[in-house]
């Protein structure tokens, strides 16, 4: 069944899993879901991703994060800008999630990045999500 919403599907995948308390989450290939995959590993929510080559369509394998109490590292994750309604940001108005606790994901000019990237580089885009 296509999915209109493609990053919208891979963060409430990231969320219900997360929420279930799962070890791994599977989604289907995209570059775009890879990147974020990618940004989420360097910030820490997640421990490891894993790209799988298969016919027609890849899949990627995220490992989430827990504590030593088994507490998830993604407490929440949400979609900001939606195809009915994108956001987007410049570099100095790019919002502060939890008052630094927690990240944006934008996607810019210059690829897919956080927001203290963003904000290092001097750059906006449209704000995928956030994640704390």
């Amino acid at each position: 069944m296509p999915v209109n919403d493609p990053l919208g599907d891979m963060v409430t995948r990231i969320r219900n899993g997360s929420t279930a308390k799962k070890d791994k989450v599977v989604l289907p290939h995209s570059k775009i879901k890879l990147e974020v995959a990618r940004v989420l590993k360097e910030e820490g929510f997640i421990s490891e991703f894993v790209h799988h080559e298969k016919k027609p369509q890849g899949e990627i394998t995220l490992v989430l994060k827990y504590g030593a109490e088994r507490e998830p590292a993604i407490t929440g994750i949400r979609r900001v800008s939606k195809p009915g309604l994108r956001r987007y940001t410049n570099s100095l108005k790019i919002p502060r999630v939890l008052g630094g606790m927690g990240i944006s994901i934008l996607s810019t000019s210059r690829g897919i990045m956080s927001d203290t990237q963003a904000r290092k580089q001097k750059v906006g885009g449209e704000i995928i999500c956030t994640v704390y």
